[in-house]
Formats: C-alpha cells, sequence, structure tokens
C-alpha cells in the first residue's frame, strides 16, 4: 500500500508535480498507539459520521523547525505552521493510492474499494494505518474468539491543527483506493 504523501511540498513540487495539494497529518506525537505513517489529507474531504468512542488519531502535522534546530537553508519561520503535502503521479507510470479523508477517487482516478482508516488504539503499540473495506469480511467461519492478535480499530478526527472545517470533529474516516 502506498499512502498519498508524495512529499512535502514547496513551491517547485506545487507547480510540477501535484495531482492533489493537501495538508499532511498523523497520529499525535505523543500517542504510543495507532498510526505510525504520515498521512496526506485531502482539503475536500467527505466526512465521516461523529462518533462517541475514544480513539482519536487523525491530527495535522506541524513543523518542529525554529532558530535553534535550523537545517542549513530552512526558513526558521515554520516553527509550529501546519505542513503541506502533495500526490504526485508520472505519465506512462501506474500508481495505487490509499486517499484518507475520501471515500471516492479523484478525476481521472479508478476506486478499487473504499473504507474506513484504521491503526491499532492509540493506548497500544503503534502500526501503520490501513484502510479497511466497507464490505470486510472474515478469513474464515471459525467461531469468533478474543486472542488479541494484531487488532484493527476505526479511529477519528481531532479537530485543532486539523483544519475543522473542512473535516468534522470525532468522525470516523473513510478511505479509498485509487489506481491510475
Amino acid at each position: 500500500m502506498i499512502t498519498a504523501l508524495c512529499g512535502i511540498v514547496d513551491k517547485a513540487i506545487q507547480l510540477s508535480c501535484p495531482q492533489f495539494l493537501c495538508q499532511a497529518g498523523g497520529n499525535r506525537y505523543n500517542h504510543n498507539g495507532g498510526g505510525a505513517n504520515y498521512l496526506c489529507l485531502p482539503n475536500d474531504p467527505e466526512n465521516g459520521e461523529p462518533q462517541s468512542y475514544e480513539n482519536p488519531q487523525i491530527y495535522g502535522a506541524e513543523y518542529e523547525i525554529f532558530a535553534d534546530r535550523n537545517p542549513r537553508g530552512m526558513s526558521s519561520n515554520l516553527g509550529n505552521r501546519e505542513v503541506p503535502c502533495a500526490v504526485c503521479h508520472r505519465k506512462r507510470r501506474s500508481s495505487v493510492i490509499t486517499i484518507p479523508g475520501r471515500k471516492t477517487c479523484y478525476k481521472d482516478w479508478n476506486a478499487e474499494y473504499n473504507g474506513y482508516l484504521m491503526a491499532s488504539h492509540n493506548d497500544y503499540k503503534r502500526t501503520d494505518y490501513a484502510c479497511i473495506d466497507v464490505n470486510a469480511e472474515p478469513f474464515d467461519n471459525k467461531s469468533a474468539s478474543d486472542e488479541n492478535g494484531a487488532l484493527f480499530y476505526p479511529i477519528r478526527t481531532s479537530c485543532g491543527s486539523l483544519r475543522c472545517p473542512p473535516y468534522k470533529a470525532d468522525a470516523d474516516v473513510f478511505c479509498v483506493v485509487c489506481t491510475k
């Protein structure tokens, strides 16, 4: 699975490569569990419904670049500012992307399936985010027993560094796997 994060954008990338320009996001820095990888979150999400269960994991990403920790050549005015990202596609190349926050693909992309973004619970160890098919099925018909191996939990949004709107607070996060 390739997540929709093409790269942190600068003006050259914005002009030459993006299929979509988005906000980078992911799990909260101090959560022990839940999703581990960064996500490229669209600016036009298709929001899930608000939920009452606890498992907020989708936050906006922020730069931690200040005068005292500033790589040579980078602006020191980026501290605590939100991080943009883009999805790129090169012609005559095949691409598979997972778009978090949407249940439909963008124009000229084909939907393989859609569902909900899931990961381990934010109280456990971190795992990659995964797009779980809305029509998920069990592996076999063995009766259900709670063996607690690898666990997939639905996750929710958390407003603040994640822009709300366009996102809804405490909502399920849709996802779609697209090909081109």
